[in-house]
């Protein structure tokens, strides 16, 4: 394609009305920002690199889909990145909201895509667990335990512990338990047994009465009857974070890395 068919076709696409299965967040047709776009794919190279120098079969990728800080949480949104995906090179496995409905799927897509997501920060963080566990990872993501251990009810602020209601994190800890698990994990309710008996830890945030009638109100994915009464009512919910998931991979496998990747 000559130069100048290349920016057609460049200007065609950001000029499109595009449409995304959000993670928690309602799909609104809106003309792609050429800037946005630009930064997106520029991020995407940029963690495509990063892998590529890695040597890395699998990782786990985050974003920072929206700004979390005044919960002391820099990243909103995990999913797992595979290099020999049978779609692609650094094909992204994840689960994704309905646009603001209280469903979910299961998607593979691009690096690129993964980063359109109308980002707060322009900015991904990689984690590579161990060459053994990224084996583990790898046929787990090859068999049908992402299908199985996927919950379409889908509440943004999921109990951990609790298979009534599944978001994006929580599934990408559940099937990351069955990826590590030496016995067979087969539903979603072993999967958070086992991750209790191996020391996980959700994050807490506080979220006020006031807060939490609104929220469940006026959005279909958001749901807070699965968590305990308790706690429920002093305002501490706990959940499933990027910054968590972190943390239990770390100390279950201790050859794990990290690494940021941003864009200049």
């Amino acid at each position: 394609m000559t130069r100048i068919g290349q920016r057609f076709l460049l200007l065609l696409v950001l000029a499109m009305p595009l449409q995304f299965a959000h993670a928690g967040t309602a799909c609104e047709e809106v003309a792609q920002d050429a800037t946005a776009f630009v930064k997106a794919v520029k991020l995407a190279e940029n963690t495509s690199a990063a892998l590529d120098a890695s040597g890395a079969e699998v990782a786990l990728i985050a974003r920072v889909g929206q700004d979390l800080s005044k919960y002391d949480l820099r990243y909103s949104h995990m999913a797992y990145t595979w290099r020999d995906h049978p779609k692609g090179r650094w094909t992204v496995v994840h689960l994704l909201n309905q646009c603001g409905t209280a469903k979910s799927k299961v998607f593979d897509q691009g690096l690129a895509n993964f980063f359109l997501d109308d980002l707060f920060a322009y900015e991904s963080q990689i984690v590579i667990p161990s060459a053994q566990s990224q084996k583990r990872i790898v046929a787990m993501l090859a068999s049908q335990a992402p299908a199985r251990l996927h919950g379409e009810n889908y509440n943004m602020l999921a109990f951990p512990f609790s298979p009534k209601y599944q978001n994006s994190n929580q599934w990408v800890l559940e099937t990351y338990a069955a990826s590590a698990s030496d016995t067979a994990i087969d539903d979603r309710g072993a999967a958070q047994s086992w991750l209790k008996q191996a020391g996980y830890t959700p994050n807490t945030i506080w979220v006020p009465s006031v807060k939490r009638l609104g929220a469940r109100v006026f959005r279909a994915n958001v749901a807070f009857d699965d968590h305990p009464m308790g706690r429920r009512i002093a305002g501490q919910i706990d959940i499933v974070t990027v910054e968590s998931v972190v943390r239990f991979v770390k100390k279950r496998d201790p050859g794990t890395t990290e690494s940021v990747v941003g864009i200049q």
